[in-house]
């Protein structure tokens, strides 16, 4: 699958008006974004992308305060050159070590995990990512069953199985980050994961004592009804892909219908991470 890249740059706005960009575009089905000089990068499928919907969606902001955007293909066959040129080894909390293929292992912190993103999202680079990591590395995984939508790489549900889950279902939407969760888990030595393709009706009919779902907020408010029914009582949801304001207040009130009880957050930058409690 080839996706689009929309590197958008920004002259002399506020935060909340790049806020709203990202908003539209999340609503249009992009699914991916990244912060990058004077601006951000925003990734959709190009089998979903529509430029005149897209146009015409942003015609109203184009009023507003001054911003371009850039496209460029990214076909799938050039995704590991992309990342092999972009793409350092990162550190979560002096405790993983995160890194690709060709780059060399740090035995000096308890977790390694390697990952080699091909066309699927997801290497612990983006603020997301990170915080949603570090939260885990303060959860008691041992002996638990994990959930993991969205997984995208999945860097998330490795690293639950690295620290003591036993049973694990991995599932995003897109075939290649089917693909990449299998050959990733493979490299790993993790052997307890379910990879599915699908999006909420993939969800197995189980408990799950731990759901991770970084995505975004549309589909977080869409799906999260679902959680609460696969979730066991007691269980822990995490949850991210989204901002502080006004995304965290509108995902805390969906959630309280489902009886899952907001506990905290992470934040880093406007970007935010958030635990809940199924009651």
């Amino acid at each position: 699958m080839n996706y689009c890249e929309l590197h958008f740059t920004l002259i002399d706005t506020a935060d909340y008006q790049q806020d709203l960009l990202i908003n539209e575009l999340a609503d249009l089905g992009f699914d991916t974004f990244e912060e990058a000089e004077f601006g951000f990068k925003a990734y959709i499928a190009e089998v979903a992308f529509n430029k005149q919907l897209l146009d015409d969606t942003l015609a109203v902001y184009r009023e507003q305060f001054n911003f371009s955007y850039e496209f460029n293909l990214i076909a799938q066959q050039n995704w590991n050159e992309v990342w092999e040129s972009n793409f350092e080894p990162i550190q979560i909390l002096d405790k993983v070590w995160v890194r690709a293929t060709f780059h060399q292992p740090q035995p000096k912190f308890p977790y390694e995990i390697v990952i080699d993103p091909k066309m699927a999202f997801g290497t612990g680079h983006h603020e997301t990512t990170a915080m949603m990591m570090e939260m885990m590395m303060n959860t008691d995984f041992r002996g638990k069953k994990v959930l993991d939508m969205g997984c995208g790489t999945g860097i998330l549900a490795i690293l639950a199985e690295k620290l003591g889950a036993v049973d694990l279902v991995a599932i995003d939407n897109d075939l290649a980050c089917y693909d990449s969760t299998l050959e990733n888990a493979s490299l790993n030595n993790c052997n307890h994961i379910r990879a599915l393709c699908g999006s909420k009706e993939a969800i197995p009919i189980e408990q799950f004592d731990i759901i991770l779902a970084n995505i975004n907020r549309n589909i977080l408010l869409d799906q999260v009804d679902r959680y609460a029914w696969v979730l066991k009582s007691g269980g822990e949801l995490y949850l991210s892909g989204f901002y502080e304001n006004p995304d965290l207040e509108i995902i805390e009130t969906e959630a309280a219908h489902y009886n899952l009880s907001f506990i905290g957050h992470l934040k880093n930058k406007d970007w935010v991470a958030a635990k809940f409690i199924k009651l």
